[in-house]
């Protein structure tokens, strides 16, 4: 009891403190509205030296939250993409700052156009916890780069990075630049709540619901950087192995807990038993043992588990075939690992079959034509990622343009997000809106159209009284 009444009060605390930082954000930006490049690129710069600094730091506060997170995978996916998207959007803000010109009409001639970009303000990111340093600082780098403030709520699932990285961005950010907050439910529902300027949210699609109806409410435009049943369509000329290979990638990275990872493989009938034989000996000469190897990352807490574990047993009632690869056989059940899992023959009426899986489990379905595989999956939603396994570019255009997802690649699973100069979003229930890119600047800037009008003023010709000379020459030559 005393124990909840401690932790509610933290609670409180932490909520007071956001609404606090928040309004010194406002009046902070409110005196300082447009920061130059060079302050900008001063701001994005800041986070080199401090992510190589505390990169060891990082490892072990993941594979603290985790109880058992690869610390190569961290180094690749959490601190090696951020620093390549500080590199990049210091290199680019420069030309993406300039207005851009536009052209005039007859009807506003003489005079000119252009497209300015400003910071929109105060900017508001919800970072999930499957990658909890690259979720939240790619979009802050983004949001930088465009000139705004922004504060960061961190997941309640990985408390040691949320804690970590509130201590590294402190010791070079002003609370009133960049803010993080952490603390349970109540903290997150609170931060969303907020009349943030832009609010990015990245995680599960029934909590985006939630936030997207709580920006409603000040008319925040928002952000959502969902999942969904990402597929795999491998083509009957593309060869087995070699799309295992690439394939396992994205599955078994992070173990699976990946916005992009592949979700269900669709192959040509027939070719079950090879794809089988193929993964299975592509995952275990990665991860010979599991249990102990600190390659593979565990399943985040007992939550997650219990629902993983609960899809393969639901699937394995209703007749699905489960094929697990543990190639030591080692026992598992005092662990939050669970080996990789194939599951065969699976049915809509299994969960697993509806849900996002986000954990290192991947049906495997046939098809009898790629049409049958592109209807499949244009029969469910829409998913955030769409891979497609084949060398022939007639073929892997057909596809890409007969399907819906937030983003694609050909030949390969995962690498897509990593691709600093692309956008990354959702499409429907997978999202909405992008960052990464140009468009992420975008995305955190206000696109003001300007008209510049000269010393002529033409306008004076077409004033009242109506009727004249230049109103009949408009109406009989210019609107034909």
């Amino acid at each position: 009891m005393v124990a909840d009444i401690q932790a509610l009060h933290s609670q409180n605390e932490e909520i007071q403190r956001m609404e606090q930082i928040f309004q010194a954000q406002k009046e902070a930006f409110a005196r300082h509205p447009y920061p130059g490049a060079e302050e900008r690129i001063d701001h994005l710069n800041r986070l080199r030296p401090l992510l190589l600094k505390y990169q060891d730091e990082i490892c072990d506060a993941l594979n603290n939250d985790f109880g058992g997170r690869s610390a190569d995978e961290t180094r690749l996916a959490e601190i090696l993409t951020s620093l390549e998207g500080v590199g990049y959007y210091a290199k680019n803000l420069r030309k993406w700052m300039k207005p851009q010109k536009r052209k005039v009409g007859a009807a506003q001639w003489p005079g000119s156009a252009m497209v300015t970009y400003q910071p929109v303000g105060v900017v508001g990111i919800i970072s999930p916890w499957n990658y909890p340093f690259y979720l939240a600082l790619g979009p802050m780098i983004g949001a930088l780069a465009a000139g705004n403030r922004v504060m960061i709520k961190m997941s309640e699932s990985t408390p040691a990075s949320g804690a970590l990285l509130r201590k590294i961005l402190a010791e070079v950010y002003e609370q009133d630049h960049v803010a993080v907050f952490n603390g349970e439910v109540d903290v997150g529902a609170a931060f969303s709540k907020l009349p943030f300027d832009h609010l990015l949210f990245t995680g599960a699609t029934s909590i985006g619901r939630h936030v997207m109806r709580a920006a409603a409410e000040n008319l925040t435009p928002v952000t959502l950087e969902l999942g969904g049943k990402s597929p795999c369509i491998i083509s009957d000329d593309f060869p087995i192995p070699d799309a295992v290979e690439r394939i396992a990638f994205g599955k078994c990275f992070n173990a699976g807990q990946t916005c992009v990872s592949p979700d269900y493989v669709m192959l040509p009938k027939g070719k079950t038993d090879e794809f089988v034989k193929a993964f299975n000996d592509q995952v275990s000469g990665m991860y010979p043992t599991m249990l102990n190897n600190p390659d593979l990352t565990s399943v985040v807490n007992e939550r997650q588990h219990k629902r993983l574990i609960g899809y393969i047993e639901d699937a394995r009632e209703k007749g699905a075939t489960v094929i697990q690869i543990n190639p030591a056989n080692e026992d598992f059940s005092q662990s939050r690992k669970i080996p990789f899992t194939l599951l065969l023959n699976v049915t809509a009426d299994m969960k697993v079959a509806d849900d996002e899986i986000f954990g290192p489990l991947m049906i495997v379905h046939e098809y009898d034509s790629v049409q049958q595989a592109i209807d499949f999956v244009n029969a469910g939603p829409r998913p955030l990622a769409l891979y497609y396994f084949d060398w022939n570019s007639e073929r892997a255009r057909y596809v890409l343009n007969n399907t819906h997802s937030g983003c694609a690649a050909l030949n390969d699973t995962m690498t897509q997000v990593g691709v600093d100069d692309i956008p990354f979003g959702g499409v429907g229930p997978s999202g909405m809106g992008h960052y990464h890119g140009y468009e992420g600047f975008l995305t955190f800037s206000n696109a003001k159209g300007v008209f510049r009008r000269g010393r002529i003023n033409p306008t004076k010709n077409v004033l009242p009284p109506f009727g004249r000379g230049m109103h009949k020459f408009i109406y009989k030559y210019l609107m034909k």
